[in-house]
This record gives C-alpha cells, sequence and structure tokens, in this order.
C-alpha cells in the first residue's frame, strides 16, 4: 500500500493502481480506500486537481470512493470481452434489437395496453388484505369474504380504523356498511366517505341472519341482559318482545364482539345478538335462531380502495356524489333533474348536517334573521361514469352546486340473494 505522507501524491493514479493490482476472481474487484492518518497529515492538506481534501478521516474516505467510482465507470465503458460484447460489472450486456429491425417483425413487438388491460375485474381479490370493523365471527367479515373470496380479512376496532389501514398501506380494501334494510343508514361511515380519499370501487349485500347467543347450558329465563350492535338491537326489537324477555338491552360495538365479550367474561345473565359463526368461533349456543324482525333483512356494504376503478358501460354500474349548495334546498330540484331529464334512476338520497358550516343564516326584514341548516347530499344513480349522460348530469349539477365530489363509479352487486328464515315468533 502506498503512503500519503506528501501533499504531491497522485490520489488518482494511486486508486486505479490499487484496482489494477486487487482483482479478485474473473471480471471482480475489491475497492479499497486509502486512509491518511491526520497525525501525520500536513496542515495544509492533501490537494489534487482544483478540489481540496481535508484532514479528517471521512473526507479522506469520500474523496476515495468518489475517485474510485470514476475509474471503475471509466474501465468498465471500455471494458471489452474477448468476442467483442460489452461487459458490464463482468456479465456481457444484452444488445437490443435495432429499431430498423423491428419494423420488419411487428408481430415481436409488446402489444399496447388498453383500458381492459388497465382495469381487473371486480371478481378478483385473491390474496388481498382486506379490512373490516368488528372482531371474526362479525357480518362484516362475511361481507368481506363475499366480496374477496380467499381474502386475508384483516379486523378493525372502529371503522376509521379501516379506513386508514387502506391509507397506510397495511391492507388493500376495505369493506364497511352504509345501510340496512331494517336500520337504516350507517351515518358514521357516510361522514367518514367525505373526510377520508378513498375511493368506492364496489357494493356487496348480505343477508343477515340473527341468533340469541349465550353460554352453554343458560336458559332464556335467566338472561337479565341482551347485548349487541345498536342496529343488531334495532332489527330484533319486536322479536325480543314476543320471546317474553324481560332484559335489559345494551349497546355495544360489534354483535360478534358481544359474544367474545361474554365468552371470554362467563357472563351467565347476558346473552349476545350474532351470527351463528360468532357461536362457533367463542363457544356460545344458540337460544333462538332467526330472530330479525324481517326476513328481508340485507345490509349493504362497500369496498374501498385507494384508488378507483376504470368505469365500464359493460355491465351495470352505479356511482355515488356528494355535493352542497349556498343556496340552500331551494335548488335541490333543479339538481335532481339534471338526472331526472336524462333517465337516470337514483337508488338513494341521503342528507349530512355540514360539518364546518352547520347553520345558514337568511335576512327577512319583517320576521328578522333565520336560521337553516346547511347540509351535504349523498347520492347514488345507476349509471357508468364512462356513460355520455351521467358525464352531462354531473357537469349540469356543477353549475348548482358550491361542492361536487364522485365517491366512486363501481359494478352494481348482481348477485341473487334469499330471505333469511322466518324470524322467531312470527
Amino acid at each position: 500500500m502506498h503512503s500519503l505522507n506528501s501533499p504531491a501524491v497522485d490520489l488518482k493514479s494511486l486508486i486505479r493502481t490499487t484496482l489494477t493490482h486487487n482483482r479478485v476472481g474473473s471480471g471482480r474487484r475489491v475497492i479499497q480506500c486509502v486512509n491518511v492518518n491526520s497525525s501525520s497529515t500536513p496542515a495544509t492538506g492533501v490537494s489534487f486537481g482544483s478540489g481540496q481534501v481535508g484532514r479528517a478521516r471521512y473526507e479522506w474516505q469520500s474523496a476515495c470512493a468518489i475517485l474510485a467510482s470514476k475509474v471503475e465507470s471509466q474501465q468498465q465503458d471500455t471494458e471489452k470481452s474477448a468476442d467483442g460484447v460489452s461487459v458490464v460489472n463482468g456479465h456481457p450486456t444484452l444488445d437490443l434489437v435495432p429499431v430498423k429491425d423491428r419494423s420488419t417483425s411487428p408481430a415481436a413487438l409488446p402489444k399496447p395496453l388498453s383500458i381492459a388491460d388497465l382495469s381487473p375485474a371486480p371478481t378478483h381479490g385473491a390474496q388481498l388484505r382486506v379490512a373490516y370493523q368488528g372482531v371474526p365471527g362479525a357480518y362484516s367479515e362475511a361481507a368481506a369474504g363475499k366480496a374477496y373470496p380467499n381474502c386475508e380479512a384483516i379486523p378493525c376496532d372502529q371503522f376509521e380504523v379501516a379506513f386508514q389501514a387502506v391509507e397506510l398501506w397495511i391492507a388493500d380494501r376495505a369493506v364497511l356498511p352504509v345501510e340496512n334494510s331494517l336500520g337504516g343508514s350507517i351515518h358514521r361511515n357516510y361522514d367518514l366517505l367525505l373526510r377520508h380519499r378513498l375511493h368506492i370501487v364496489g357494493e356487496v349485500q348480505l343477508p343477515v341472519h340473527h341468533c340469541l347467543l349465550a353460554l352453554p347450558g343458560v336458559r332464556k329465563e335467566y338472561l337479565t341482559r341482551v347485548i349487541s350492535h345498536p342496529q343488531a338491537l334495532s332489527q330484533c326489537e319486536h322479536t325480543l318482545t314476543k320471546m317474553g324477555l324481560n332484559v335489559i338491552r345494551e349497546a355495544v360495538d360489534d354483535t360478534a364482539g358481544a359474544a367474545e365479550y361474554i365468552a371470554i367474561n362467563d357472563l351467565r345473565d347476558t346473552a349476545a345478538i350474532a351470527s351463528a359463526r360468532a357461536a362457533e368461533l367463542y363457544g356460545m349456543q344458540i337460544l333462538a335462531d332467526g330472530i330479525q324482525d324481517d326476513s328481508g333483512n340485507v345490509t349493504r356494504f362497500v369496498m374501498l380502495a385507494r384508488e378507483p376503478i376504470i368505469p365500464r358501460n359493460d355491465r351495470p354500474f352505479k356511482t355515488s356524489i356528494v355535493f352542497a349548495h349556498d343556496k340552500g334546498t331551494s335548488v335541490l330540484f333543479k339538481v335532481l333533474s339534471a338526472f331526472a331529464f336524462r333517465n337516470i334512476s337514483l337508488t338513494k338520497i341521503e342528507s349530512r348536517p355540514h360539518r364546518h358550516r352547520p347553520i345558514r343564516l337568511v335576512d327577512d326584514a319583517n320576521v328578522g334573521t333565520a336560521k337553516h341548516f346547511e347540509y351535504m347530499f349523498y347520492v347514488d344513480f345507476e349509471a357508468s361514469m364512462a356513460d355520455v349522460r351521467a358525464q352531462n348530469a354531473l357537469a349540469e349539477v356543477q353549475e348548482f352546486t358550491s361542492f361536487l365530489r364522485v365517491l366512486g363509479s363501481y359494478p352494481m352487486d348482481m348477485t341473487p340473494w334469499t330471505p333469511s328464515s322466518s324470524a322467531a315468533g312470527d
């Protein structure tokens, strides 16, 4: 190894010499950095070219590494194998087909991507990570399995956690309920759809079949409390009354979580309203089967993703939007007429108070100042954003609204379903 005790040393030549004498195997090198002891380095430092290298060890190492990479790059550019083929890092490069030869063989060229290639079928989902609210055995888990068969279902303790799981790339999709045929809309998720930037990429409708669960050996007359999700309690309210149960009804976060809570705490005076799968998972017995008040009990779930899907016209599509306007509900008719004049069917309209501007003041000289709620309107309509009618309708809607956002344009759930068995006591 050379010494750098003199500032006149040619560092570039030294590194090139080091590279030449330190070959390992065929086409490989070990790059060694020359180090300078700061105690023996002149105060002026070592100069080469127009730059200066300081006395600290890390400065020498940086300078050596830069020069070494330049030398290595120059040698690779000029290095050739015995047969004249260029070699990079000891491996022969692959020659590209010249442009003039490509024109003679068009069949060998790659096919350009089309819109169909960029938009996967909505039935895909194997190996996807799908977030849902609740614990294993929840109806949302069943909806995730129906939406994406063979997926990895990820339970979340809150709706907002499921949104964040997708946003933070912990999950690929989220499947969350938005409305039930008996209990109505799940307003929390409508608010979260506006707060977060996820896109609706599909929907799934799941028939809900409620069961009354208790620990093994517990009889109905021993019960003093029934716990479940508020929606489940409301969906079974009349049936519980008909069963003659004099119990306190207490709301918890989710149906399967109610069964889990009873099993963990060995509560022998408490029952849960949950699915038959929850009974199997948590070792519960089914005291009553099918206790929903209406056999046509269906919950609609939406599938959420970070990116929207490309809308199509080859299958029934639904589009969800949210809008607001500055002139109260007086222009709502004009907004909705944009769809009616184009024969676009609305499947849902939901109003929610405007979070940032809840009150609108209207001055009237005779009666003073009137105060009205400001609303956000959620609308679902049966058309794809690829449909010119939908595009023109939204262009007209924009003229009357102060805010408009497309939440998603996605395939409708066209799978057939059968109602749950008749409710107990009917």
